[in-house]
């Protein structure tokens, strides 16, 4: 009899503290789901206000930028010369294309600035000196393709086009189409200037070395030429050329820096 009350007390024991553990386990459960729902919401905050902080910049280098169109467009129109538009809201939606491409260079360096700042939580420390070392020289290196395009590649671009004219056949450049054509052959430029840093990045990781790229030259060449035909707002070959050369000069020197400058 006596061992028979011990049993019985000792399965009232367990069963209590399994309903006394039961409700623990949910709650833990419950406070886990709710931070997690915290922390998620927590973040879309963080992304909303770096985006509103984004398009704030934008708006407001696209407003300066708007205030001194005149002389941009003057900057931008300069190798074509006199130019056209054939709708009369064109002139107008290409002035504002323009202020919002100036105001949007303006701002990328508070828009790379807000991005970095929404990612930092996410990076330990070696991780932040190198984001905090490439993304500054990725910056400089986009920029540094823009203006080399726009002074050399373009106006050269655009002379040899035009030595095409004869008495008969003068050029006529719309706003739009001209505008268009800048773009296109700015923006390219400033992706290309980014293969020096892309280069020594896989370098130093020891995905690529020297002699890989030593061994790749004549393949590079080609592909260059391949890009070039591509990414070419004109199809002629003078334009591809245009391209292709300084990609080729570009993976040159960075051969060169990962060869000597590397160098263990």
């Amino acid at each position: 009899m006596s061992q028979d009350m011990n049993e019985h007390t000792s399965a009232n024991t367990v069963t209590a503290s399994t309903s006394e553990n039961l409700p623990t386990t949910e709650v833990n459960e419950q406070t886990t789901t709710n931070n997690g729902s915290m922390s998620i919401i927590a973040h879309l905050t963080e992304l909303r206000k770096r985006l509103i902080r984004s398009l704030i910049a934008i708006g407001i280098g696209s407003c300066v930028a708007y205030y001194f169109i005149e002389d941009i467009m003057h900057i931008l129109t300069g190798p074509a010369g006199k130019l056209y538009y054939m709708q009369p809201a064109e002139a107008f939606f290409t002035y504002i294309k323009v202020a919002v491409f100036v105001g949007f260079l303006l701002a990328l360096p508070i828009v790379l600035y807000q991005i970095w700042r929404f990612v930092l939580p996410a990076l330990i420390g070696m991780e932040r000196y190198l984001i905090s070392v490439i993304v500054p020289i990725s910056l400089i290196l986009f920029l540094a393709g823009l203006a080399f395009s726009f002074f050399f590649v373009m106006p050269a671009g655009i002379k040899f086009l035009m030595g095409f004219s004869t008495e008969e056949l003068q050029p006529m450049f719309s706003l739009k189409q001209y505008f268009d054509f800048v773009i296109a052959f700015l923006l390219p430029f400033g992706f290309i200037f980014e293969m020096p840093l892309a280069i020594i990045l896989l370098a130093k990781v020891g995905i690529i070395s020297s002699k890989f790229l030593a061994k790749q030259q004549r393949i590079v060449i080609f592909l260059t030429f391949v890009v070039g035909a591509i990414i070419s707002p004109t199809p002629d070959v003078f334009s591809q050329s245009m391209i292709a050369i300084p990609m080729i000069l570009l993976y040159e020197i960075s051969y060169v820096i990962v060869r000597f400058a590397m160098k263990k």
